[in-house]
């Protein structure tokens, strides 16, 4: 694998552009640790991005404040770096209501999600490439400051399997479902395995081909990567690492003193509730920690265990949870893309769960410890930032504060492009001027963006121009992230 940045484009950098880069890359090497990019929409921020990642070689995170801008970014850097480990982190919930309890209607909403199963993967291929691989650009939503247990953790738990080695086939067996990965009969699918005769086919879901090891006796004969479907080989290697299917796996050693420390704490908890006269807190605490303590014991976790995480990472109460940020080597390059939006976004998402947190603990829905999952809190992820650009048209003062008044401007358009042109027109036959000024356009090979007030109305909008023999689709939240 390439293990150096190679900027793969057939554009040269404008001279404002060159001016930019060339500015950037000075500023880090003289150890400013951070810098304000005023560009322009349309100026071309994102290649500038790409040429300073190609010159300081460094692992990289794009941080963008929502999904659809992310999923831009994202696929904007494969195209400038295709041979080397760009990856998307974003929240991985088509649907996600978080458990909460309403004291003013004593209404609990227990924690309902439904998880992408296509972004979960590209979640475990980033973390699994800022841990393995240098060459890393990492483009995420600001979900990256939420808890995702310890990278020592996730590495440590990994298996190194090679030709040659001597290992029995139910034990390899044995270790992948330690490593959370399913066995299955039949569909090979991301995070399964499965065992015919003496051949094992594996696929670890950060990667984007499964892998065949097959044995001879209990030696390894061979590794070889294959197409999901057709199961041709792709190519053989000699080794290979298995990472966790999950992030969130432990030992028997690690799990028993957990269960140990959580009964220990539910005992004070459910003691202090009591002392209160809140009996009915006190035993709803008691069932529901039981029988979380119960599942973790027999099968190895439960559901919402992120809730004790604590207790398995080392963590005291208060310390900062494991976020993405700290898969990044310390020495990572960090883009605040759209830094006035992002910015804010970052430093609201502890407040509102906390408040969230508090109602569930008081009511004896949760221990305290649900405190300790949580994103991080503004100073923690400041602690937490590499050397940063922030990348905006309209930088708050925050920004230029916080970089020491260190701005380099970008405000030339390359293509020669102007701002488009306002016409306000009245409302009368406002469709009908919207099909004629479609057609104009799509005559000239053009394309056109309708914005209207409602979701319904995008709809109703998309059929009725349909009708017409219009190519067209309608584009809101509630459309699946991988469709958007």
């Amino acid at each position: 694998m390439k293990e150096e940045f190679v900027l793969n484009t057939k554009f040269k950098p404008s001279e404002d552009q060159n001016i930019a880069v060339n500015t950037l890359v000075q500023n880090y090497h003289s150890k400013k640790e951070k810098q304000v990019l005023l560009g322009v929409t349309g100026s071309g921020k994102t290649f500038v991005m790409a040429n300073v990642i190609s010159q300081l070689q460094k692992p990289t995170l794009v941080l963008s404040h929502n999904k659809t801008l992310a999923a831009q970014l994202y696929e904007e850097f494969k195209q400038f770096f295709p041979q080397n480990a760009v990856k998307y982190f974003v929240s991985y919930y088509d649907y996600y209501q978080p458990e909460a309890y309403l004291p003013a209607r004593d209404l609990y909403i227990e924690k309902e999600s439904e998880v992408n199963q296509e972004i979960e993967k590209l979640r475990l291929s980033a973390m699994n490439a800022t841990r393995t691989r240098r060459d890393t650009i990492v483009v995420a939503s600001v979900s990256c400051i939420y808890n995702i247990g310890s990278p020592d953790n996730y590495e440590n738990k990994s298996i190194e399997i090679y030709v040659g080695q001597e290992i029995d086939i139910n034990k390899l067996a044995s270790e992948l479902t330690f490593l959370r990965y399913e066995r299955e009969s039949t569909d090979l699918i991301s995070g399964t395995f499965l065992i015919r005769g003496d051949t094992v086919e594996l696929f670890m879901p950060y990667e984007e081909f499964p892998v065949r090891i097959e044995f001879w006796g209990n030696e390894i004969e061979n590794i070889t990567y294959i197409e999901p479907i057709s199961k041709q080989k792709i190519n053989n290697v000699d080794n290979l690492d298995i990472f966790p299917a999950t992030p969130l796996v432990y030992d028997a050693q690690t799990m028993a003193q957990a269960v140990t420390d959580i009964e220990k704490d539910l005992v004070k908890r459910t003691a202090f509730l009591r002392n209160l006269g809140k009996e009915v807190e006190a035993q709803r605490l008691e069932q529901k920690t039981r029988y979380d303590i119960e599942m973790m014991t027999q099968i190895g976790f439960c559901k919402s265990m992120e809730n004790y995480s604590i207790y398995f990472d080392g963590r005291k109460s208060g310390q900062p949870p494991y976020t993405l940020l700290d898969y990044f080597p310390n020495d990572y390059l960090l883009f605040v893309d759209e830094s006035h939006i992002t910015i804010p976004q970052v430093g609201g998402m502890y407040n509102g769960d906390r408040a969230r947190k508090t109602n569930l603990i008081e009511h004896g829905f949760r221990l305290p410890s649900a405190y300790d999952n949580r994103p991080l809190n503004f100073n923690e992820f400041r602690q937490k930032q590499g050397q940063t650009v922030y990348l905006s048209a309209t930088p708050d003062e925050w920004e230029i504060r916080d970089s020491n008044n260190t701005v380099v401007e970008l405000l030339t358009r390359p293509t020669g492009l102007l701002d488009p042109s306002i016409d306000i027109r009245k409302t009368e036959n406002q469709i009908d001027d919207v099909i004629t000024e479609v057609k104009k356009n799509t005559e000239k090979g053009e394309r056109v963006l309708i914005t209207t007030l409602t979701k319904r109305m995008a709809e109703d909008l998309t059929a009725y121009l349909q009708d017409f023999g219009i190519k067209v689709a309608y584009l809101h939240s509630d459309i699946d992230t991988v469709e958007r």
